[in-house]
């Protein structure tokens, strides 16, 4: 039972890694800022780690809740 439950968690965490390396290759690759001279690839860069931050923020919250009802469901049996 619990093998089942472990290997979902596993499924989730590498969907979300690869959906996590699609949206940086084709949303978060493609941003430019411009109007701003010599700040312009700062600012870009600066929002493109900014964002994949987030990203990973929540990436861990999803992963945590997961591991969260699984444990529950395991140890309350």
């Amino acid at each position: 039972m619990i093998h089942g439950q472990l290997f979902g968690f596993m499924f989730l965490m590498w969907i979300l890694i690869i959906i996590g390396g699609g949206i940086t290759v084709t949303i978060l690759g493609p941003i430019s800022i411009s109007g701003f001279g010599e700040l312009d690839s700062f600012l870009s860069s600066a929002s493109k780690g900014l964002i994949a931050i987030i990203l990973s923020v929540i990436w861990i919250l999803v992963l945590n809740k997961m591991k969260n009802l699984i444990f529950r469901k395991t140890f309350s049996n």
